[in-house]
């Protein structure tokens, strides 16, 4: 048995319609299918937009009319007043804030109470639950602008116009209110804290004025001053007992130094003696050498004047002075002016301890005043602050600082067919919608074949055959091919077909006897079948066409012959052979027919080794036997047939073959060891713009004479 043209059973092949999943493909030949059933199905839309048309206009007319009356207010100029104490807003959301303000509870209670009093409390126009009528508010702001733009919409048209104004009054009353609210919160706020802060300046105060009644600041700041002085003195004079104490110890301590620097020698020294001589003079020469050393420092950054480098230039001078008169006096001398500077500096040491206590003590009985007098001001600060508030407040409170204002009161409502034609749209794109959802509901839900490609992606690249899509008038049954038929494109695709099985790819002997099988009735099998075998016969071949329908088999209608004796009486044995051919109007064509119809289970016959006898006898008196066959969801016969012939041709229709049916069909060919040879796809659309499939007339004589 050779190997089947069509993969195995267990190969994964994808199936058209809503169980296949083709990626890239899949959408595209979703859209195509799509597309293909439009045409098809355009009465679906037309029901859906009808249907969309008629609940819109039951809305309509149902609905109550819905009038605009429109206003507009602005934001006016602004006072700025300098003491400031304006209230301020959040611009940024200002249109928002309108709006939601307009649209709320509070406002249109508010609106409606003033619809009371101007109308001299006329009935305010009801709703069917009794309650007062709504009424729609919309603001928009004009582009870089600061008007705004106010609309109410309702079904009642004076109610509208009323009460837009209505709504924009009490909108600018409450405003005034929570200004009013918010000012005299914040006054009394603000007058609080100021009383506090008036308590505390009074207890400030007294705490001053109490401190000032028993210490006099002025005699205290006098007395500090000239203590200060005093004290400064003091401390010159103790520097000046300091350095001349330091130059009694040098002379004290070398009694033979000369008027010249040199040491006089009046008796016997010793060595050691003399050195401590030599030391002496050194440390009073260093004194006053450091006192020019200091001099040179500070005269580097500071003038001859200063009191500093003469101060300096003092000292250097005296302790010269006192330098050359502690020479020239002796050891008792240098005692005695020793212990006379000695007590000279205790007593000024203690006077400068005693003058100190003094002025400590009085820098804190003014620091204790400049500390009292800094709490006064800095309260007295912030209560001139609060008053300052006070007044500001209190001035924006009574004047009217109302930034928006009406600019153009309600106009007269006029009918507004906005919803309406909203509603139109809508219902138009909705119809649209969902009439091309259902469409395309079936066209994914429907897996009959409608394309060679659908046939190509569920079944593999098989497709033998393409034969197109040939109307009949009236019904009636279509005529088979003849020669020189006009039916170009019908005759040209059973030309290609015949082609295809002569120049098929075989391993070894070249198939003679062809079953013809589809799934399902009505799927044009025999009439396949006979045009298949018409047309080899016309190529010169010797064909035999056998209609094996045991059960329904009418290939002699199509042909005009005789039904018995057929194949039913050849395989019972029950005639000759020569005696079921019947001979065709089409030359080297040889018919026989289904025979008698059998009751029981025709397909028994199938089995018997009488069939193999005769295909084997057919096979040498014939170049091709075409047998056409029940379909193989009918009954068993076919699939008992298809093992028995060389090779089986599956035919699936356009727009009736199920993708499934198709599918288990051949795994059903290939479970019984069948040979499938390939698909032929019929009745084809060849009316596409992108199929060129044998359009071109002016090569077939026969079709440009008809």
């Amino acid at each position: 048995m050779n190997t089947p043209l069509l993969p195995a059973p267990d190969q994964d092949l994808q199936l058209a319609g809503p169980v296949d999943d083709l990626g890239a493909t899949g959408t595209s030949l979703r859209v195509r299918r799509f597309l293909t059933f439009l045409p098809k199905y355009w009465w679906v839309l037309v029901v859906t937009l009808a249907i969309g048309l008629a609940m819109e206009a039951a809305y309509v007319y149902w609905k109550q009319p819905a009038f605009v009356s429109k206003a507009s207010m602005w934001e006016t100029l602004k006072l700025r007043l300098p003491e400031g104490g304006m209230f301020s807003e959040d611009m940024q959301n200002y249109m928002g804030t309108l709006s939601g303000l307009l649209q709320s509870e509070t406002l249109r209670q508010q609106a409606l109470a003033l619809l009371k009093v101007s109308t001299n409390n006329a009935p305010i126009v009801l709703d069917k639950e009794g309650e007062p009528l709504l009424v729609n508010i919309y603001v928009s702001g004009k582009p870089k602008s600061s008007v705004f733009n106010i609309q109410a919409t309702s079904s009642n048209p004076l109610f509208t116009q009323t009460y837009l104004n209505a709504i924009m009054t009490a909108y600018l009353d409450y405003k005034k209110n929570v200004r009013q609210e918010v000012s005299g919160d914040t006054l009394a706020s603000i007058s609080e804290q100021m009383q506090r802060w008036e308590r505390d300046l009074t207890t400030e105060q007294d705490a001053l004025l109490a401190f000032e009644r028993t210490n006099n600041l002025a005699i205290l700041q006098e007395e500090a001053t000239v203590a200060g002085s005093y004290l400064t003195k003091l401390k010159t004079q103790l520097s000046d007992l300091q350095l001349e104490a330091r130059l009694l110890d040098a002379a004290t301590n070398n009694p033979g130094l000369a008027t010249d620097g040199t040491v006089s020698v009046t008796s016997e020294t010793t060595s050691s003696r003399f050195a401590g001589a030599a030391s002496d003079q050194r440390s009073s020469l260093n004194e006053i050498e450091l006192l020019k050393m200091e001099r040179e420092k500070l005269s580097k950054y500071l003038r001859p004047k200063h009191p500093k480098i003469v101060k300096l230039d003092a000292d250097i001078e005296r302790a010269g002075q006192l330098q050359e008169i502690y020479r020239r006096q002796n050891g008792d001398q240098l005692t005695a002016a020793r212990q006379a500077n000695q007590m000279k500096t205790d007593n000024v040491m203690a006077s400068v301890k005693e003058w100190e206590a003094k002025v400590v003590a009085a820098n804190a009985i003014i620091g204790e005043a400049n500390r009292l007098k800094l709490n006064v001001e800095r309260t007295q600060s912030v209560y001139d602050r609060l008053a300052l508030l006070v007044q500001n407040v209190g001035i924006s409170r009574n004047i009217d600082q109302e930034s928006l204002a009406i600019l153009e009161p309600a106009s007269p409502p006029k009918r507004s067919y906005s919803g309406e034609k909203a509603g139109l749209v809508l219902a138009i794109l909705g119809g649209l919608a969902a009439g091309l959802g259902i469409v395309f509901l079936i066209a994914v839900r429907d897996d009959r074949f409608t394309s060679v490609t659908e046939v190509n992606s569920t079944l593999g690249d098989n497709v033998v055959g393409l034969l197109p899509e040939v109307g009949q008038e009236g019904g009636s049954i279509m005529p088979l091919l003849v020669l020189n038929d006009p039916r170009h494109i019908y005759a040209e695709s059973y030309r290609s077909l015949r082609s295809a099985l002569l120049f098929l790819a075989t391993d070894g002997e070249r198939p003679k006897v062809l079953l013809i099988a589809s799934a399902m009735p009505s799927e044009g099998k025999s009439t396949v079948a006979a045009n298949l075998a018409r047309t080899l016969a016309l190529s010169g071949s010797r064909v035999l066409l056998v209609d094996g329908d045991l059960r329904k088999g009418h290939l002699h209608h199509l042909l005009g012959l005789q039904r018995e004796p057929g194949f039913a009486e050849l395989l019972n044995q029950t005639c000759d052979p020569d005696q079921v051919m019947q001979k065709d109007s089409q030359a080297n064509l040889t018919f026989i027919s289904s025979g008698r119809q059998l009751s029981g289970n025709p397909g028994d016959l199938f089995l018997g080794s009488g069939l193999d006898q005769i295909l084997a006898r057919w096979r040498q008196e014939f170049d091709y036997v075409v047998i056409d066959s029940s379909p193989l969801f009918a009954a068993d016969d076919a699939s008992c047939l298809a093992p028995k012939v060389d090779g089986t041709l599956f035919v699936v229709r356009s727009r009736h073959s199920s993708a499934r049916a198709a599918r288990e069909a051949l795994e059903l060919l290939a479970q019984r060891q069948a040979r499938v040879l390939g698909v032929i796809f019929n009745g084809a659309d060849t009316s596409g713009r992108s199929d060129y499939y044998y359009k071109y007339a002016d090569y077939y004589p026969a079709a440009k004479q008809s």
